[in-house]
């Protein structure tokens, strides 16, 4: 290194954001737009989706930035607009494989585990997207689901194939949207990821169904099944299991590089039974080749890795090369 600017530009472009921001007031008293952006991306790329979209980010980050990180941001209310990620998790997904890119290559795999679990806990609501024109929004959930006949979120119900978790998921969602904003957290805090898992019951293996997805139209309902049933098996894939051996899971250890990639090998096999888990098997150029080709297939449109953290840690690069900040750092 030639210079400890040389030694900031660097943990920017190892999307080292928060070194990079508790050192560069040492380097660049001055320049306080750096830690504040810094903190934005630590935000994205720890997932931290509750809080891509605070106020303080308008006078610090570009407004190309905060528009994409918006798309990916969990409304913190019934009412908040935009919908962000609620409105389609497209953008969200994107991200996802951006962050497990990165993780990958820092070889930080326990948080890579951690992004590869929240994948698989959302997908088979990216499977919905298309038929419900949204991300799983509880305040614009088909009035289909509370149908003459419908058992969705009938606590107590022993025709229903949903667990008691998800039974009780689906009967809270179909009331958050009039609970106060502290009741709305809690649900997606706690509840909505069952919820989704419960949606892929519905349409992909439940013993008895009822009326609650007679909304969805003939022509599209074996499509979504299809995707549903990839959604779930890839949540039980040996790559997601292995979770439970990191820290983030139930144990002390951390899978090695070859373990996660002997056990994506062996989730591509399992993955490659049916016809949406051929885009498994697809060597893309991504770390665990086939995975965003796997969410394409699933989400029945493209979904590519996202720029948006090398998008951000270039706008760093180039506020630490900028010349003022050379003259001051010099």
């Amino acid at each position: 290194m030639q210079s400890a600017l040389d030694l900031l530009t660097e943990l920017a472009r190892r999307y080292a954001f928060a070194d990079l921001g508790a050192l560069a007031p040492k380097v660049l008293p001055e320049a306080l737009v750096i830690p504040a952006l810094c903190e934005f991306g630590e935000r994205l790329l720890t997932l931290d989706a509750e809080d891509f979209a605070t106020e303080v980010d308008a006078k610090t980050v570009p407004g190309d930035l905060r528009r994409r990180a918006r798309d990916c941001h969990m409304p913190q209310t019934p009412r908040e607009q935009p919908r962000g990620a609620l409105a389609s998790l497209r953008p969200a997904y994107g991200l996802l494989l951006e962050v497990i890119r990165i993780r990958w290559d820092r070889r930080e795999l326990s948080s890579m585990m951690a992004a590869l679990h929240i994948a698989g806990e959302y997908l088979p609501l990216l499977a919905f997207e298309p038929v419900l024109g949204h991300a799983g929004d509880p305040a614009r959930w088909p009035e289909g689901l509370r149908a003459e006949g419908s058992r969705f979120g009938a606590i107590g119900d022993r025709d229903c194939d949903h667990t008691k978790a998800e039974k009780s998921a689906a009967e809270r969602t179909l009331r958050v949207a009039n609970e106060p904003p502290q009741g709305w957290r809690a649900y997606f805090d706690r509840q909505h990821s069952q919820l989704a898992g419960a949606m892929a019951t519905c349409v992909a293996k439940c013993r008895r169904p009822c009326t609650a997805m007679h909304w969805i139209a003939a022509e599209a309902r074996d499509s979504l099944a299809l995707r549903c049933k990839v959604a779930l098996a890839f949540a039980d894939t040996p790559l997601v299991r292995l979770r439970h051996a990191a820290p983030v899971g139930h144990g002390f250890g951390v899978p090695s590089p070859e373990e996660v990639l002997d056990a994506w090998a062996r989730s591509r096999s399992h993955l490659d039974k049916n016809g949406v888990g051929h885009g498994a098997t697809r060597d893309d150029g991504f770390p665990l080749p086939g995975l965003p080709s796997l969410f394409s297939a699933v989400a029945g449109s493209p979904i590519e890795p996202a720029t948006l953290l090398a998008d951000v840690a270039a706008h760093l690069v180039s506020l630490i090369d900028g010349p003022a900040m050379r003259g001051a750092g010099a």
